[in-house]
Protein backbone atom coordinates (compact mmCIF):
# COMPACT_ATOMS: atom_id res chain seq x y z
CA UNK A 1 0.00 0.00 0.00
CA UNK A 2 1.10 3.35 -1.09
CA UNK A 3 1.69 6.22 1.59
CA UNK A 4 -1.50 8.29 -0.34
CA UNK A 5 -3.47 4.77 -0.26
CA UNK A 6 -2.44 4.66 3.68
CA UNK A 7 -3.74 8.06 4.48
CA UNK A 8 -6.85 8.10 3.00
CA UNK A 9 -7.76 4.73 4.15
CA UNK A 10 -7.26 6.77 7.79
CA UNK A 11 -9.11 9.47 6.88
CA UNK A 12 -11.98 7.86 5.35
CA UNK A 13 -12.40 5.44 8.50
CA UNK A 14 -15.84 6.34 9.87
CA UNK A 15 -15.79 7.90 12.76
CA UNK A 16 -18.80 6.64 15.61
CA UNK A 17 -20.90 9.63 14.83
CA UNK A 18 -21.10 9.12 10.62
CA UNK A 19 -23.17 6.34 11.23
CA UNK A 20 -26.09 8.64 12.00
CA UNK A 21 -25.52 10.39 8.58
CA UNK A 22 -25.70 6.54 6.79
CA UNK A 23 -28.67 5.75 8.50
CA UNK A 24 -30.50 8.72 6.91
CA UNK A 25 -29.92 7.26 3.22
CA UNK A 26 -33.01 5.10 1.87
CA UNK A 27 -32.62 3.11 -2.08
CA UNK A 28 -35.41 5.79 -2.64
CA UNK A 29 -33.99 9.03 -1.70
CA UNK A 30 -30.21 8.16 -1.70
CA UNK A 31 -29.66 6.23 -4.79
CA UNK A 32 -32.59 6.53 -7.07
CA UNK A 33 -30.84 5.44 -10.39
CA UNK A 34 -29.98 2.13 -8.82
CA UNK A 35 -33.63 2.07 -7.84
CA UNK A 36 -35.04 2.34 -11.55
CA UNK A 37 -32.41 -0.40 -12.72
CA UNK A 38 -33.27 -3.60 -10.30
CA UNK A 39 -35.42 -5.76 -10.68
CA UNK A 40 -36.73 -9.08 -9.22
CA UNK A 41 -34.66 -11.84 -8.89
CA UNK A 42 -31.16 -10.28 -9.96
CA UNK A 43 -28.20 -10.35 -7.58
CA UNK A 44 -26.47 -7.70 -6.33
CA UNK A 45 -23.08 -6.37 -4.72
CA UNK A 46 -23.69 -2.98 -2.48
CA UNK A 47 -19.26 -2.24 -2.17
CA UNK A 48 -19.31 0.04 0.80
CA UNK A 49 -22.54 -0.73 2.33
CA UNK A 50 -21.95 1.22 5.77
CA UNK A 51 -24.98 0.25 7.86
CA UNK A 52 -26.93 -1.31 5.14
CA UNK A 53 -29.80 1.75 4.67
CA UNK A 54 -29.50 1.83 1.02
CA UNK A 55 -28.72 -2.09 1.12
CA UNK A 56 -32.45 -2.90 2.94
CA UNK A 57 -33.70 -1.73 0.11
CA UNK A 58 -32.15 -3.14 -2.72
CA UNK A 59 -32.80 -6.68 -1.05
CA UNK A 60 -36.18 -5.81 -0.92
CA UNK A 61 -36.60 -4.46 -4.65
CA UNK A 62 -34.74 -7.80 -5.79
CA UNK A 63 -36.95 -10.17 -3.63
CA UNK A 64 -38.29 -13.00 -3.90
CA UNK A 65 -35.31 -14.87 -5.39
CA UNK A 66 -32.76 -12.06 -5.81
CA UNK A 67 -29.80 -12.03 -3.30
CA UNK A 68 -27.56 -9.08 -2.40
CA UNK A 69 -24.59 -8.95 -0.47
CA UNK A 70 -23.25 -5.74 1.27
CA UNK A 71 -19.39 -5.48 2.17
CA UNK A 72 -17.38 -2.95 4.21
CA UNK A 73 -14.06 -2.81 5.39
CA UNK A 74 -15.65 -1.06 8.81
CA UNK A 75 -16.40 -4.30 10.88
CA UNK A 76 -18.33 -2.17 13.41
CA UNK A 77 -20.66 -0.96 10.45
CA UNK A 78 -20.95 -4.58 9.03
CA UNK A 79 -22.01 -5.83 12.57
CA UNK A 80 -24.14 -2.75 12.76
CA UNK A 81 -26.02 -3.76 9.10
CA UNK A 82 -26.65 -7.65 10.49
CA UNK A 83 -28.35 -6.53 13.60
CA UNK A 84 -30.46 -4.09 12.05
CA UNK A 85 -31.66 -5.94 8.70
CA UNK A 86 -31.80 -9.37 10.15
CA UNK A 87 -35.21 -9.75 9.65
CA UNK A 88 -33.98 -10.31 5.29
CA UNK A 89 -33.17 -13.60 4.09
CA UNK A 90 -31.77 -12.43 1.26
CA UNK A 91 -29.40 -10.20 2.28
CA UNK A 92 -25.56 -11.01 3.63
CA UNK A 93 -23.18 -8.35 5.10
CA UNK A 94 -19.32 -9.30 5.39
CA UNK A 95 -16.20 -7.39 6.09
CA UNK A 96 -14.39 -6.97 2.66
CA UNK A 97 -12.02 -4.19 1.06
CA UNK A 98 -13.28 -2.45 -1.92
CA UNK A 99 -9.40 -3.51 -3.57
CA UNK A 100 -9.37 -7.41 -2.67
CA UNK A 101 -12.94 -8.06 -3.95
CA UNK A 102 -13.55 -11.92 -3.31
CA UNK A 103 -16.13 -12.87 -6.58
CA UNK A 104 -15.07 -13.01 -10.46
CA UNK A 105 -17.99 -12.79 -12.41
CA UNK A 106 -20.94 -13.54 -9.90
CA UNK A 107 -23.20 -10.40 -9.40
CA UNK A 108 -25.76 -8.89 -12.18
CA UNK A 109 -25.43 -5.50 -10.36
CA UNK A 110 -22.24 -4.19 -8.58
CA UNK A 111 -22.56 -0.93 -7.17
CA UNK A 112 -20.69 1.69 -5.16
CA UNK A 113 -22.61 4.78 -3.30
CA UNK A 114 -20.52 7.82 -2.49
CA UNK A 115 -17.32 5.27 -1.85
CA UNK A 116 -15.08 6.49 -4.70
CA UNK A 117 -14.74 9.72 -3.16
CA UNK A 118 -12.85 8.51 -0.64
CA UNK A 119 -10.40 6.65 -2.29
CA UNK A 120 -6.50 7.49 -3.41
CA UNK A 121 -7.28 4.62 -6.27
CA UNK A 122 -10.72 4.62 -7.30
CA UNK A 123 -9.76 3.56 -10.80
CA UNK A 124 -8.07 -0.31 -8.85
CA UNK A 125 -11.61 -0.31 -6.85
CA UNK A 126 -13.38 -0.07 -10.19
CA UNK A 127 -11.27 -2.63 -12.34
CA UNK A 128 -12.53 -4.87 -8.78
CA UNK A 129 -15.96 -4.18 -9.29
CA UNK A 130 -15.96 -5.24 -12.66
CA UNK A 131 -14.07 -8.94 -12.13
CA UNK A 132 -17.13 -9.34 -10.13
CA UNK A 133 -19.92 -8.35 -12.16
CA UNK A 134 -21.25 -11.25 -14.76
CA UNK A 135 -20.35 -10.68 -18.13
CA UNK A 136 -23.59 -8.30 -19.27
CA UNK A 137 -23.77 -7.49 -16.05
CA UNK A 138 -23.70 -3.36 -15.42
CA UNK A 139 -21.60 -1.55 -12.90
CA UNK A 140 -23.72 1.71 -11.36
CA UNK A 141 -21.30 4.19 -9.47
CA UNK A 142 -23.02 7.45 -7.56
CA UNK A 143 -20.81 9.97 -6.49
CA UNK A 144 -20.23 13.82 -5.80
CA UNK A 145 -18.46 16.72 -7.66
CA UNK A 146 -17.85 18.69 -3.70
CA UNK A 147 -16.62 21.93 -5.62
CA UNK A 148 -20.23 22.05 -7.39
CA UNK A 149 -22.30 22.20 -3.64
CA UNK A 150 -24.72 25.10 -3.83
CA UNK A 151 -26.03 26.99 -0.93
CA UNK A 152 -28.70 30.03 -0.44
CA UNK A 153 -27.62 31.95 0.43
CA UNK A 154 -23.82 31.61 1.74
CA UNK A 155 -23.32 29.76 5.07
CA UNK A 156 -21.35 31.53 7.15
CA UNK A 157 -17.93 32.46 6.72
CA UNK A 158 -16.48 30.04 9.66
CA UNK A 159 -18.26 26.84 7.77
CA UNK A 160 -16.59 28.08 4.32
CA UNK A 161 -13.35 28.41 5.66
CA UNK A 162 -14.05 24.78 7.08
CA UNK A 163 -15.44 23.59 3.86
CA UNK A 164 -12.40 24.29 1.85
CA UNK A 165 -10.19 22.54 4.70
CA UNK A 166 -12.23 19.37 4.67
CA UNK A 167 -11.85 19.45 0.47
CA UNK A 168 -8.37 20.34 1.15
CA UNK A 169 -7.78 17.68 3.61
CA UNK A 170 -9.58 15.06 1.10
CA UNK A 171 -6.80 16.16 -1.55
CA UNK A 172 -4.14 15.90 0.30
CA UNK A 173 -4.52 12.03 0.89
CA UNK A 174 -4.86 11.81 -3.12
CA UNK A 175 -9.05 12.12 -3.21
CA UNK A 176 -10.99 13.09 -5.66
CA UNK A 177 -13.16 16.00 -5.32
CA UNK A 178 -14.78 16.23 -8.45
CA UNK A 179 -15.05 12.19 -9.10
CA UNK A 180 -18.32 12.84 -10.21
CA UNK A 181 -17.05 14.22 -13.56
CA UNK A 182 -14.45 11.99 -14.20
CA UNK A 183 -16.28 8.62 -13.51
CA UNK A 184 -17.75 7.96 -17.69
CA UNK A 185 -13.72 8.14 -18.95
CA UNK A 186 -13.09 6.37 -15.64
CA UNK A 187 -15.98 3.12 -16.96
CA UNK A 188 -14.36 3.74 -20.29
CA UNK A 189 -10.76 2.75 -18.94
CA UNK A 190 -11.75 -0.31 -17.50
CA UNK A 191 -13.71 -1.65 -20.05
CA UNK A 192 -17.38 -0.67 -19.75
CA UNK A 193 -19.37 -0.03 -22.42
CA UNK A 194 -22.76 2.24 -22.80
CA UNK A 195 -21.84 4.25 -20.09
CA UNK A 196 -24.56 6.79 -19.09
CA UNK A 197 -24.31 9.29 -16.64
CA UNK A 198 -27.45 10.48 -14.47
CA UNK A 199 -27.75 13.88 -12.40
CA UNK A 200 -28.65 12.91 -9.47
CA UNK A 201 -28.63 15.87 -7.41
CA UNK A 202 -29.70 16.24 -4.12
CA UNK A 203 -31.96 19.75 -3.70
CA UNK A 204 -32.94 20.32 0.11
CA UNK A 205 -35.38 23.49 0.33
CA UNK A 206 -37.12 25.18 3.22
CA UNK A 207 -40.71 23.83 3.67
CA UNK A 208 -40.13 20.68 3.23
CA UNK A 209 -40.27 18.08 5.89
CA UNK A 210 -36.39 16.70 5.60
CA UNK A 211 -34.92 19.98 5.29
CA UNK A 212 -33.22 20.51 8.66
CA UNK A 213 -32.08 16.68 8.50
CA UNK A 214 -30.69 17.24 4.90
CA UNK A 215 -28.83 20.03 6.02
CA UNK A 216 -27.45 19.00 9.31
CA UNK A 217 -25.31 16.57 6.99
CA UNK A 218 -22.43 19.55 7.24
CA UNK A 219 -22.78 20.49 10.94
CA UNK A 220 -22.49 16.70 11.47
CA UNK A 221 -19.77 16.48 9.19
CA UNK A 222 -18.23 19.44 11.30
CA UNK A 223 -18.51 17.30 14.59
CA UNK A 224 -16.99 14.29 13.30
CA UNK A 225 -14.48 14.36 10.10
CA UNK A 226 -13.73 18.06 12.00
CA UNK A 227 -12.07 15.90 14.51
CA UNK A 228 -9.68 14.03 12.42
CA UNK A 229 -9.29 17.44 10.77
CA UNK A 230 -7.92 18.94 13.95
CA UNK A 231 -6.06 15.58 14.83
CA UNK A 232 -4.47 16.09 11.07
CA UNK A 233 -3.93 20.40 11.58
CA UNK A 234 -5.64 21.33 9.60
CA UNK A 235 -7.90 23.53 11.46
CA UNK A 236 -7.86 24.02 15.46
CA UNK A 237 -10.57 22.96 17.57
CA UNK A 238 -12.38 26.64 18.00
CA UNK A 239 -12.42 26.82 14.20
CA UNK A 240 -14.32 23.23 13.98
CA UNK A 241 -16.07 24.44 16.97
CA UNK A 242 -17.31 27.46 15.41
CA UNK A 243 -18.03 26.09 12.16
CA UNK A 244 -20.55 23.52 13.70
CA UNK A 245 -21.81 26.21 16.04
CA UNK A 246 -22.54 28.97 13.46
CA UNK A 247 -23.53 26.60 10.90
CA UNK A 248 -26.37 24.74 13.17
CA UNK A 249 -27.76 28.84 14.08
CA UNK A 250 -27.58 29.50 9.81
CA UNK A 251 -29.81 26.17 9.21
CA UNK A 252 -31.89 27.28 11.56
CA UNK A 253 -32.72 30.98 10.74
CA UNK A 254 -31.58 31.81 7.16
CA UNK A 255 -30.64 28.81 5.23
CA UNK A 256 -33.53 28.89 2.14
CA UNK A 257 -31.49 25.66 0.37
CA UNK A 258 -28.74 23.48 -0.19
CA UNK A 259 -28.10 21.31 -3.75
CA UNK A 260 -25.39 18.75 -3.60
CA UNK A 261 -24.04 17.24 -7.19
CA UNK A 262 -24.15 13.78 -7.64
CA UNK A 263 -24.32 11.93 -10.60
CA UNK A 264 -25.07 8.52 -11.25
CA UNK A 265 -22.90 6.62 -13.96
CA UNK A 266 -23.67 2.77 -15.44
CA UNK A 267 -21.90 0.81 -17.34
CA UNK A 268 -22.14 -2.88 -18.98
CA UNK A 269 -19.47 -5.43 -18.63
CA UNK A 270 -19.24 -6.91 -21.57
CA UNK A 271 -19.70 -10.20 -22.84
CA UNK A 272 -17.33 -12.85 -23.88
Amino acid sequence: MTHAEDTARQRADMPLGTRDILNTRSLQTSHRRLAKVLRPGVTVLDVGCGTGAITRGIAQAVQPQGQVVGIDVNSRLIQEARQTHSDLPNVAFEVGDISEVAWRERFDVVTASRVLQWLATPLEALRQMVTAAKPGGVVIVLDYNHEKIAWHPHPPPSLQRFYQSFLRWRAEAGMDNTIADHLVPMLARVGLTDSTATPQHELAARGEPDFQTRLSLWAEVAATRGQQMVADGLLSEAERAAAESEYRAWMQDTAESQTLYLLAVEGVKPRA
